[in-house]
């Protein structure tokens, strides 16, 4: 398995956020020094976490470990560690509040869409695709601790592949999961991030509607620039070379999709693939319009447009002639996702837009023992497969590490998974890994 470095980007505005925040009296110098340090820990870390047979085993060995270490430079690294593992079991509150980057009004933010009479709010869904009509690349982003960034993603691969797009590429796949394609879905060996189940449902639909998959990321010792570069050889070499026709969507992270401006002293991703190919992509920014969970991390235009419109689904603003309005320079098109609701502790986005449905499960097959982890499969997939949805329970006050419970948002005897319409294997796991039970469910339309 790759490090976790090799899926690790800071970014240009979480770097400066990061020195703003923890470097005080600290030189330059220093902070660099700590942060290396918060680094090498973070990453031994997980790498003892991932020695540990279950995800629950392996959530408990970060939370030992976060509140063990109050090092505040530590905690601006390892933060984002435990909060994608939070993803990874369906905790999503929880991962919103270990985690979040404040977005605030940059100076060269254009202005905003609601102080111009020329835009207006449509849906995401519908205005996209129209969008991409013209164009043979269309690059979205994602925050990766933050899956309802990756919802809108999930719901118009179907659209896009209408239109004719025929490759998915992804940041967070591995290339040695070279049965990917035939397979069907994806396994803990596949990608990184796919372990969150809202990114390998990504992955799936991309499968099912007849995508060709690509695996895309940088070789673990290319950094900066370097590694932005090879990102975009893989793609041009592995889609656009041999393929005049090829159509393209890629799933990346952060600034990665950004084609133009400051990046880490070099190019992004985008940039390259853009010199490499000649093919402007349509750029779609997903990493800044969306509720944190301090509403003071929240960019004031998102506050503006949320109290104004009160969106129910993800928006974009668009003039008559079709021209789409963007925070920054560099990104296309900007997307407003709706602030989350919660229905017995979980966000209702789970539903990808009606996709999906909430099935309740219960700790029945739990034996008495807890935390109690709950997956359900697709019953024509393997049990390697990563689920297609999972939380825990846990109405005990036994999982405690270091006086605190390890789970907020979750503890209770029943639940709700988010699976759509068929049949699915539905198993009980104690925190060890240890099966406790499974179930065959059917999940039906209605």
């Amino acid at each position: 398995m790759p490090s976790s470095r090799t899926g690790f980007m800071l970014g240009c505005a979480l770097l400066m956020a990061c020195i703003g925040r923890a470097s005080g009296t600290m030189t330059n110098a220093q902070w660099q020094v700590r942060q290396a340090e918060a680094l090498r820990k973070s990453d031994a870390i997980m790498d003892d976490a991932n020695r540990q047979r279950g995800l629950l085993a392996r959530y408990r060995v970060m939370r030992r470990a976060y509140d063990e270490n109050r090092d505040p430079v530590f905690h601006l690294i390892f933060d984002q560690y435990l909060s994608w593992y939070q993803s990874y079991l369906g905790d999503y509150p929880a991962a919103a509040a270990s985690f979040s980057m404040s977005q605030p009004r940059l100076p060269d933010d254009h202005t905003s869409p609601l102080s111009d009479p020329a835009y207006s709010a449509r849906s995401a869904l519908q205005a996209i695709p129209e969008l991409a009509k013209n164009y043979r690349a269309v690059l979205f982003n994602e925050a990766h601790n933050v899956a309802q960034t990756r919802t809108l993603t999930v719901q118009l691969l179907g659209k896009l592949r209408q239109q004719g797009f025929n490759y998915f590429a992804a940041e967070t796949l591995y290339a040695a999961d070279d049965k990917l394609q035939q397979r069907g879905y994806p396994i803990r060996d596949s990608g990184f991030y796919t372990e969150e189940p809202i990114c390998a449902e990504m992955v799936r639909t991309a499968l099912k509607l007849g995508y060709k998959i690509i695996a895309y990321e940088a070789g673990p010792q290319a950094q900066g620039d370097a590694r932005e570069a090879e990102q975009a050889r893989n793609i041009y070499n592995k889609v656009f070379r041999d393929d005049p026709h090829a159509r393209l969507v890629v799933d990346a992270g952060y600034a990665h999709i950004q084609e133009s401006g400051p990046f880490l002293g070099g190019a992004s991703m985008a940039e390259h693939l853009h010199k490499l190919s000649g093919i402007d992509a349509l750029t779609v920014e997903q990493t800044v319009m969306y509720a944190h969970q301090s509403g003071g991390d929240d960019h004031p235009y998102y506050s503006e447009v949320i109290r104004k419109l009160r969106p129910a689904q993800p928006i974009v603003f668009e003039t008559r002639a079709g021209r789409p309005w963007t925070l920054r320079v560099g990104y296309d098109v900007s997307v407003f996702f709706p602030p989350p609701e919660l229905r017995r502790g979980r966000p209702t986005w789970l539903e990808l837009g009606g996709l999906r449905k909430p099935y309740t499960v219960n700790s029945d097959r739990c034996q008495r023992r807890y935390p109690c982890l709950v997956e359900a499969r697709h019953a024509d997939e393997g049990a390697d497969a990563i689920p297609a949805d999972r939380l825990v329970l846990d109405p005990s006050s036994n999982a405690m590490v270091g006086g605190l419970p390890m789970f907020d948002a979750t503890r209770a005897v029943t639940g709700e998974l988010y699976l759509r319409p068929g049949r699915y294997i539905v198993t009980y796991q104690n925190e060890n890994g240890h099966p406790r039970g499974d179930t065959s469910i059917t999940v039906t339309a209605k």
